[in-house]
């Protein structure tokens, strides 16, 4: 017979008051955006294509290798050429081993992948939430056994909003979700301050706003 699971324990006032959370030293534009999050939960990045939403995407998982190795499992694209030039674009060749991209890797791989405690990352590129196979149910066992990992999601629009029943639940679970229209990256959501608007690319933001 299955033996029921333990209760967690309740935390009390001075257990809550004593908690210390590890939080990201942001700097800069990505500061002023973020704020200083935790690297743990979700976050997700939504956009029409051709918007830059990929290219927003490295330029935080370029930054993110301050901080620890980064994986980008390109379930949608996976090593192509203009995969390449994205990377290449944001300076990746000065990281060393601290971004690996995956291609096209299943959901099931990636979790055995972080299992291994020594070599897992630290923060997770999920591209495209479309493509991950991933019930509700399952996108929440992921996160929950995980809980040392920061996943950042990507997933298409349906106009203001991400498209899909999971994406939905992604956008309502997340810590942080950025629209990206025009080469901007529209802060929608941030539990750790920041707000402001988060420039992709200058050329194709003035064109796109018409500034």
């Amino acid at each position: 017979m299955q033996q029921p699971k333990k209760t967690k324990r309740a935390l009390s006032v001075s257990d809550i008051l004593n908690f210390k959370p590890v939080l990201l030293d942001f700097e800069g534009a990505w500061l002023n955006s973020i704020g200083k999050p935790e690297a743990t939960g979700a976050w997700l990045i939504f956009g029409n294509t051709g918007n830059g939403k990929t290219r927003l995407a490295m330029q935080l998982a370029r930054y993110l290798t301050r901080f620890g190795k980064v994986a980008y499992d390109s379930l949608e694209e996976g090593l192509t050429a203009s995969m390449q030039r994205a990377i290449i674009d944001v300076g990746m060749r000065d990281v060393g081993n601290n971004f690996v991209l995956l291609d096209k890797e299943p959901i099931t791989a990636l979790r055995e992948r972080l299992k291994k405690k020594r070599t897992a990352p630290k923060f997770v590129f999920i591209d495209s939430v479309q493509y991950t196979g991933l019930t509700i149910k399952a996108y929440k066992e992921l996160i929950n056994d995980f809980p040392a990992v920061q996943f950042i999601f990507i997933s298409w629009a349906d106009g203001q909003l991400p498209k899909g029943a999971l994406a939905n639940a992604i956008y309502y679970d997340s810590f942080v979700h950025i629209r990206v229209e025009g080469f901007c990256g529209i802060i929608t959501k941030s539990r750790y301050g920041g707000g402001a608007d988060y420039i992709v690319w200058d050329k194709g933001y003035r064109e796109y706003w018409k500034m």
